[in-house]
């Protein structure tokens, strides 16, 4: 028997007051959290603490999770890390190096699948895990203790695991397999990328504080049809692009430790555009785009 269940992480203003969650049904779950912390620490901390829970056991373990950095850290990258003296390729200390480390030693000997989910797609596992989660981060904003959830049990797992539990495929995604198709793509990157992507997406287009956010406040634009526009006249006329146009990533480029370029082609019904964003990492504010330009493919 496989043990099935999904691990999530939540962080309110990331960092700032978090949570972490593992679910495998109503009656075996557990949660936490921290008055500060990040969404990485929080998604880290729900697989460690169902490894550590499930830990007595001897089924396979088949872990959902929404977070690529999770995945990638502890199925691809944390070998060489770990080779290294936990520094990465750019010489750098391994972020949240602890709970890499207890990741690590929680592994050994373990049959642990994973599979990515697009979080808040309708993956009943994942929405239980992320609900709880956040749940906790909540708790910790107010200085409450997060509810423990009644944890794990060995003895009831013929009747806790995806048996009778509706789990829906994720639905495809355009980035799903950037790294798979060799782009080489770190987690900074693969951030970027889905940040742009939501600028793009007729939700987000409509909701002009969401745009806002994910704007740097010096933003600039150099429109294909020749406009130059700053953040507010943005705000001011945005809206929805039509269902037509389709977006080709062309290139995803680190440029410094808190900078990332994206070069683009778009289709549209008149024809290809050549685009690049430039954003830029600042505390308190996460990725926000700076810079924009379009300019039509000859």
């Amino acid at each position: 028997m496989t043990i099935v269940a999904a691990a999530d992480g939540s962080a309110l203003g990331n960092p700032g007051p978090a949570g972490w969650a593992w679910f495998i049904d109503e009656d075996c779950w557990a949660s936490g959290g921290w008055r500060h912390g990040t969404n990485n620490l929080g998604e880290l901390t729900a697989v460690l603490e169902l490894l550590r829970a499930t830990a007595g056991v001897e089924e396979d373990l088949l872990i959902y999770c929404d977070s690529r950095y999770v995945i990638n850290s502890i199925t691809q990258w944390m070998p060489g890390w770990k080779a290294n003296g936990w520094v990465k390729k750019d010489r750098k200390p391994v972020l949240n190096l602890e709970v890499m480390q207890a990741l690590d030693e929680a592994m050994r000997g373990r049959r642990v699948r994973f599979e990515w989910v697009k979080g808040h797609s309708g993956h009943a596992l994942n929405e239980a895990a992320d609900e709880r989660a956040n749940a906790a981060a909540v708790a910790c904003r107010h200085g409450q203790q997060p509810d423990p959830g009644p944890g794990f049990s060995a003895a009831a797992l013929p009747d806790r695991t995806a048996q009778g539990f509706a789990v829906a495929e994720p639905e495809p995604d355009l980035f799903s397999d950037l790294e798979a198709a060799g782009n080489g793509l770190d987690y900074d990157l693969d951030v970027v990328v889905d940040l742009e992507r939501s600028l793009l997406t007729e939700e987000v287009r409509n909701d002009p504080p969401r745009v806002a956010a994910l704007l740097h406040p010096e933003w600039t634009e150099f429109g294909a049809g020749g406009l130059i526009s700053d953040r507010d006249g943005l705000l001011a006329r945005i809206a929805a692009f039509p269902s037509t146009v389709s977006l080709d990533l062309l290139e995803a480029r680190r440029i410094g430790e808190d900078a990332v370029l994206l070069r683009w082609r778009s289709h549209h019904e008149d024809g290809a555009y050549l685009r690049s964003s430039l954003w830029v990492r600042s505390v308190g504010a996460g990725w926000q785009q700076l810079f924009h330009q379009g300019t039509p493919e000859a």
